[in-house]
């Protein structure tokens, strides 16, 4: 696909621009100088991934055409949370374009049937465990197609039967048996403490922390959303130092609002630059929403990304 130009001023490459009002020291106007626009914006500072239908508008229907023109915007990295329920072929081919662009790829939900929303690990139950196995082994197939190596995991709902230690101690040993499955392959399932609702199990920083230690494997840490924690805790630059060790890969949403940074409470700048300056070189998933609609939506959200990572 040719390269597209770019309508933004913040997208000129660095080519003079002669105006009109400048002249050579003899007296003479200079041949007029076509204004140029970059094919290829620059790579962020840090490696934001974007989802399906973030850049529809401007990048097309088809996938694999947002990819590319989101490579042209500077995005290196893409993630799709439905990436398991895709067809076979559709995954590869998505796999095969990120190699060509050198992209990576960031996680996909571990999950066919949508356990993860239901009563799951924390009850003990076999069957639980066994979808969590299948969908491990499942997930390692997929992973190998579009080259990723995260993939989310939700314990599920609360067990109201069941004491909170218990509870934990079943999500444990449900964990470790899909690190089994994972480690092998080098592959890291990511636990995703979430703000949806008050029934799920894992919603706090230490919560989630204590967990991977108990698991204590490198194919299971922590995935730090940051629009989650900001409406369960707060305190996020705090709590990502706190559990740095056990956090796998960040996700994005300001609040309210779940859109992109700028749009609400949250200071992103700082927070991108105090992930930056800790030596983060993992993905930062884009997921959320975008605050205006359309192809200016889609441009209005590039620029604050922009914005956010213009720390150095």
């Amino acid at each position: 696909m040719e390269r597209r130009k770019f309508i933004r001023n913040s997208f000129l490459s660095g080519a003079a621009v002669v105006t009109a009002g400048q002249s050579f020291g003899d007296g003479t106007q200079p041949p007029a100088v076509e204004k140029k626009f970059s094919t290829e914006a620059k790579p962020f500072n840090l490696d934001y991934a974007f989802h399906d239908g973030m850049f529809r508008n401007n990048g097309g229907a088809d996938f694999l055409d947002q990819i590319k023109w989101a490579y042209d915007q500077g995005f290196r990295s893409i993630e799709d949370n439905g990436m398991m329920a895709r067809p076979v072929e559709q995954q590869k081919k998505v796999g095969e374009l990120l190699a060509k662009l050198n992209m990576r790829m960031g996680v996909f939900v571990i999950t066919s049937d949508s356990w993860h929303w239901k009563t799951s690990l924390t009850s003990g139950k076999q069957e639980w465990i066994d979808r969590m196995i299948k969908d491990c082994k499942e997930a390692v197939e997929v992973a190998k197609r579009v080259n990723a190596k995260w993939m989310t995991v939700v314990p599920g709902n609360y067990e109201r039967t069941l004491s909170g230690d218990m509870q934990t101690a079943n999500v444990i040993t449900a964990l470790r048996k899909g690190a089994e499955i994972l480690e092998p392959h080098g592959l890291v399932m990511v636990l995703e403490a979430l703000s949806d609702n008050p029934d799920l199990f894992l919603r706090y920083t230490h919560q989630s922390y204590m967990i991977c230690k108990a698991v204590n494997s490198p194919a299971c840490k922590f995935l730090f959303d940051m629009y989650h924690m900001q409406r369960n805790e707060g305190n996020i630059i705090a709590n990502i130092d706190k559990v740095w060790d056990e956090t796998g890969y960040f996700q994005i949403g300001d609040n309210p609002g779940r859109k992109e940074p700028g749009t609400g409470e949250m200071n992103y700048k700082n927070i991108f630059k105090h992930i930056y300056n800790k030596g983060f070189k993992g993905i930062l998933g884009m997921e959320h929403g975008n605050a205006r609609p359309g192809k200016e939506g889609e441009l209005d959200l590039i620029k604050a990304y922009r914005e956010a990572d213009s720390f150095k």
